[in-house]
């Protein structure tokens, strides 16, 4: 008797074991039939992979993923390419909402242009006090100087206008925002500039200048900022990112990006540089860095210089177009003042906005005071556009990250020479040069400044040549990347540079499940036609965010 119990309670062990198997093996999602570029060490390139909880448990082939998984939700990925998900480490998240609620003046050929797309924003937006835009660009425009209030104060005598440059470092004003701003002809600012004709306002801000008239607009309601973010969000989605970053923010807009995460309202993952100033340092360094799987708080934004488009870049030499090599919008005491108080932490980067040959001189020669040498501080120079030859080897000697965005490169290539002559656009957008110093790079697009798709950055690093293919050959080729440079700079290289390439950047195992599916394989098509690539799928920690399946 003994006997048949003991084979039904080895049946019921067995049984037990079987489907204790079998629940182990359930996740929430396969993804097969695909071109997985995991962007490991050796980039291999897998079939599929299975999620469970937000995180990829497994990666590899059709057989292996399906023969070890069950789930409810498969998505047959019909031979597409998928990435992970892209990132873009220097960017204005909260800025591309603004942006988005304002005039987009992108792309006008003229100073005629601006005003009747203002008009016709007003006509859609009656009850504004205060009529916004962004974008405009004298450059393209036939007369390249800076415009004046002229027209504006023709078109709105009394509503305040207020239109920043489309590289955030200008903006055009009227009579109206300037009598409200009580700015006069003796205004004077550190680190910034009111342009004057005949001792009188132009309507032209430059840099710090700005915050004369910005000051005085009334500031976004929380509702505003709350539907601002999440018409970021969406935009963002569509072109593939899944981490986006916030190049200088106040304590209170990240603390409302923190309250959106944790209440489900948004959840795109933010990289969240904090606007550097004596309080914000007061409040941040002592609490050390803050994290969460959706928002990542541990660097402070610096602002060295402006922009080579309005001349406010700071260079060793003057203009070439110009008599000015432009200004510091922090002084040097300030500058040390907040790297020395950064270096106090072990644990907080220092991101410094330089785009001028000696701001970037100025930010390199301070790292190197504090760093000393070798590091893994992660400390970044953002935008790295103009830096000496004897500068770039700084950038290896102290472990120092260029965070750099390639279509900066193809945009301002139509004029940059005429800003810095024929010698030193050489040292000009060096992305190859300054990868090679610690083998890896950052790759972002400023945007608002620039597009929000990041292909349009993988686009420009590759090719060097702007959406119309130009110019035939490249600009300054021998500062191209690599596909897979590219790729990486947008992926794994940028999770690096955020401190996240333990928990995403790539498709493996552990790692938070965000992805990309795109319609073409980026590696391997016709440079000409990355920039028309749809994306299909956006996943954030394994739950579809954006589809658009065909």
């Amino acid at each position: 008797m003994s006997k048949p119990k003991l084979s039904l309670v080895l049946y019921l062990f067995l049984t037990l074991i079987f489907w204790e198997c079998r629940q182990s093996s359930r996740v929430d999602l396969i993804v097969h039939n695909g071109v997985v570029y995991s962007v490991d060490s050796v980039l291999t390139i897998h079939e599929a992979f299975a999620v469970k909880d937000g995180a990829f448990v497994a990666v590899g082939s059709n057989d292996e993923i399906l023969g070890q998984f069950e789930s409810d939700s498969v998505i047959d990925a019909g031979g597409k390419a998928i990435y992970p998900g892209f990132y873009d480490p220097h960017s204005h998240f909260m800025g591309l909402g603004g942006k988005l609620d304002a005039a987009d003046l992108v792309g006008t050929t003229s100073y005629e242009e601006i005003v009747e797309k203002l008009k016709a924003f007003r006509a859609a937006h009656p009850d504004r006090t205060w009529l916004t835009g962004r974008g405009w660009d004298q450059n393209d425009w036939a007369d390249t100087r800076f415009p004046d209030k002229a027209l504006l104060d023709v078109a709105f005598p009394d509503v305040p206008v207020y239109l920043t440059r489309i590289d955030g470092h200008a903006a055009l004003v009227n009579s109206k925002a300037l009598a409200l701003a009580e700015v006069t002809g003796t205004r004077k600012v550190d680190g910034g500039l009111v342009e004057l004709k005949n001792g009188q306002p132009t309507g032209i801000l430059v840099d710090n200048a700005q915050g004369l008239v910005g000051r005085v607009i009334p500031e976004r309601t929380r509702e505003e900022k709350i539907g601002m973010l999440q018409a970021a969000e969406k935009s963002c989605l569509m072109y593939g990112l899944t981490t986006v970053s916030d190049a200088g923010l106040s304590r209170a807009d990240i603390e409302l990006i923190d309250e959106m995460h944790k209440n489900g309202s948004l959840k795109i993952r933010d990289y969240a540089m904090i606007s550097v100033s004596p309080e914000n340092l007061d409040y941040y360094l002592p609490k050390g860095p803050y994290q969460t799987d959706r928002l990542t708080v541990r660097a402070f934004k610096i602002y060295a210089d402006g922009a080579l488009g309005s001349r406010g870049a700071c260079l060793l030499a003057p203009y070439a177009d110009a008599g000015t090599s432009g200004f510091l919008l922090t002084s040097p005491a300030d500058l040390e003042k907040y790297t020395a108080r950064i270096a106090s932490s072990e644990e907080f980067q220092a991101n410094t906005h330089c785009i001028g040959d000696s701001a970037n001189r100025l930010m390199l020669d301070l790292y190197g005071k504090y760093l000393k040498g070798p590091n893994d501080r992660r400390w970044r120079i953002e935008h790295a556009q103009v830096v000496s030859k004897a500068d770039v080897p700084k950038f290896g000697r102290y472990s120092i990250i260029p965070s750099v965005q390639p279509t900066h490169a193809t945009s301002d290539m139509y004029w940059a020479d005429e800003r810095l002559g024929p010698e030193r656009i050489k040292t000009a957008y060096a992305f190859k040069d300054l990868l090679q110093q610690n083998g890896y790079i950052a790759l972002g697009s400023d945007f608002p400044v620039e597009f929000v798709n990041p292909l349009y950055g993988f686009h420009a690093a590759v090719a060097r040549v702007n959406d119309k293919g130009y110019p035939e050959g490249g600009f300054q080729m021998e500062n191209a990347l690599s596909r897979e440079e590219a790729l990486r700079g947008m992926t794994i290289w940028a999770a690096r540079a955020n401190f996240e390439d333990k928990t995403r950047g790539s498709i493996e195992k552990g790692k938070f499940a965000d992805f990309v599916m795109l319609e073409k394989d980026i590696m391997k098509i016709p440079l000409p036609e990355i920039r028309k690539v749809n994306v299909l799928r956006t996943v954030v920690g394994g739950e579809s965010l954006y589809t658009k399946m065909p």
